[in-house]
């Protein structure tokens, strides 16, 4: 894997550069409610050295109704205060968890407007398995003014879904597990329809992704994309369930070198429950 402070390092780019003062280290951990995994206690047992906690839940809209909505600038901008993002030159997220939800740190950072952010590669995982330093508690101490800029062109809603699927004018790829998208197993939230949006196409995040947890080469994504039916010289839109395992995609696509994709925050948590929603069942 080649190392890229804009999207994805190693574990090794990163132990080199513990010291560094510019670094800023989050972990965004998150996990599926059905897990009973506590993303905050396991980061106080034991994270990265100078590591603080990145709630995904905490850090969203508070005004949504729908999970972890994107917030805007001015609470993203309170919220990585008080976690000490000021003065940052760099920051790396991980995460230690199966929806590989640092990728939505990422996008998240990005979105703000902060471009020196990348995804450590495997994660805590790899960290652990290569037995390098952890330590315990609630995090390094800092803080410091953030300003922070929401560019809208990174994220879409439904009723630009809507147009991008009635028209065609951006492919809609979502992240969810193929029997989700065809409607062939119910929805993890209760009370939402089954299905996918009309002409989108479906890689599951887990092809992304080796077995241990490090994302695929370069290669091997591109492979991915074109399995599932994605050209890659036309604009993208990626979905999920609630806009986690989205990110993955739009980290993969940048990876690629495609600039020209944008996530759709409320995914299908909010199209499945739309009351006039199209929903199309079956293959893509």
């Amino acid at each position: 894997m080649t190392d890229d402070a804009k999207t994805l390092v190693s574990t090794d780019w990163l132990a080199a550069r513990l010291d560094d003062p510019g670094l800023r280290i989050f972990d965004a951990s998150w996990h599926m409610p059905a897990t009973g995994r506590n993303a905050r206690a396991e980061f106080e047992a034991r994270h990265i050295p100078g590591a603080q906690f990145f709630d995904i839940d905490a850090i969203s809209d508070p005004d949504s109704e729908l999970p972890h909505m994107a917030p805007q600038a001015d609470l993203f901008a309170e919220k990585l205060a008080a976690l000490g993002l000021g003065g940052a030159q760099q920051v790396v997220v991980y995460d230690h968890a199966d929806t590989h939800s640092a990728a939505r740190g990422w996008w998240m950072f990005r979105l703000m407007g902060v471009t020196q952010v990348a995804m450590l590669d495997g994660g805590l995982a790899k960290w652990l398995a290569e037995e390098r330093a952890v330590e315990g508690g609630t995090g390094a101490e800092r803080s410091g003014p953030v300003t922070a800029r929401r560019d809208d062109s990174l994220i879409r809603d439904a009723a630009q879904v809507a147009e991008a699927s009635a028209t065609g004018s951006a492919q809609i790829v979502d992240a969810r597990a193929a029997e989700r998208f065809r409607g062939d197993a119910p929805e993890p939230r209760a009370g939402l329809a089954s299905g996918h949006v009309p002409g989108a196409r479906n890689l599951p995040v887990g092809r992304l992704y080796q077995a241990d947890g490090t994302m695929k080469d370069e290669a091997a994504l591109r492979a991915e994309f074109d399995a599932a039916g994605v050209d890659l010289g036309r604009p993208v839109i990626t979905s999920c369930g609630s806009g986690i395992t989205a990110a993955s995609l739009s980290l993969a696509l940048d990876r690629l070198g495609h600039r020209n994709h944008a996530l759709y925050d409320g995914s299908w948590t909010e199209w499945g429950a739309l009351p006039n929603a199209k929903i199309a069942t079956g293959d893509a």
